[in-house]
């Protein structure tokens, strides 16, 4: 063979083995996205003003059940609202450890030491481990003459041999289940009570509620937010919630969002905050206001089935959506 024939031999291999290489036909792959974690959810309002069982009172709080976890959002406002509601509803609340409090008012924190004593007597785990957002023992005064009762309720909690954990940033306590920590405030909400003010680096300031945060769950049927009052605001949270998870459509926004005195104007920006961010489905409790809840209902095209005002015992599930008391139906 003539070293010219011997060598076109060579390149002909050379170029049949390059393109039959599986790594040069390969084309290049993206990889799928993680499958959202939470697949089961929950939520069952044990606080708030409407009833037609149990006791009503200008509260909130939630009992959260994700994927086999519990979680008490918020205590109500009375000592002992919460357990004598969840008793008649025949809600055991004796496993469940870990408490979240929205933020420092009362209506909020309220029922945290009764449910901690009675409870712990039957598991001393019960109600033992409370996550908070950063800001929410700072002391307060206002025009009621009221400080911070979290100050007090700190030491007679941690007396009990509880403990408090605090976020200042977003943070995943059970797998999908995400704590907002305090919410930047990019637009314009203000969603707090006027004549508080809060000690910060020994000076006084007009009280925010800076440490408000939320519950945000990651389904695989989008976001779903949990709010304790929305001191931060529902859109900013959700804003936040969206950029800090993934820009999904918020499949449900469930709790109080501060919206009972709100003018018309600001409904009407709400209502098209939440239609841009997709949101299904709300179930509307404490702050929220009845009427609030309506005008929403009607300015986002939402239903009787997807957009209620939450009574004692309501639920959302995130497989059989919303279910209220017959008062609210």
């Amino acid at each position: 063979m003539s070293m010219k024939k011997a060598f076109l031999l060579a390149c002909a291999c050379a170029l049949s083995l390059c393109c039959s290489s599986p790594f040069a036909a390969a084309p290049a792959q993206t990889p799928a996205p993680p499958a959202p974690p939470v697949h089961s959810l929950k939520v069952t309002i044990l606080s708030t003003m409407l009833a037609d069982e149990g006791i009503g009172e200008w509260g909130f709080a939630a009992l959260v059940e994700a994927d086999g976890h519990k979680i008490l959002f918020d205590t109500g406002a009375r000592p002992n609202t919460v357990l004598e509601n969840a008793r008649e509803l025949k809600i055991d609340l004796s496993d469940v450890q870990d408490v979240v409090l929205s933020h420092f008012h009362d209506d909020h924190t309220g029922g945290l030491m009764t449910l901690r004593r009675e409870l712990s007597k039957i598991n001393p785990a019960a109600m033992s481990r409370v996550h908070v957002g950063a800001g929410i023992f700072l002391p307060r005064r206002g025009n009621d003459g009221g400080g911070n009762i979290m100050v007090a309720t700190k030491q007679a909690f941690e007396a009990t041999g509880g403990r408090f954990i605090e976020y200042d940033k977003p943070q995943a306590i059970f797998p999908g289940v995400w704590l907002t920590g305090p919410v930047p405030r990019v637009y314009p909400e203000k969603n707090y009570p006027a004549g508080i003010e809060v000690q910060r680096d020994g000076h006084w300031t007009e009280d925010e509620v800076p440490e408000d945060q939320s519950l945000v769950f990651d389904t695989d049927k989008g976001l779903v937010l949990l709010s304790g009052c929305g001191h931060s605001g529902i859109v900013n949270t959700l804003h936040y919630a969206r950029g800090f998870l993934r820009e999904a459509p918020v499949y449900a926004a469930i709790g109080g969002f501060h919206l009972f005195n709100a003018p018309e104007e600001k409904l009407a920006w709400t209502a098209s905050k939440l239609k841009e961010f997709q949101v299904g489905h709300i179930l509307g409790a404490h702050c929220t206001g009845v009427e609030s809840i309506f005008r929403l209902r009607t300015l986002m095209g939402l239903t009787r089935r997807t957009c209620l005002v939450a009574t004692i015992g309501a639920t959302f599930d995130l497989q059989d959506g919303i279910r209220t008391g017959s008062i609210a139906a």
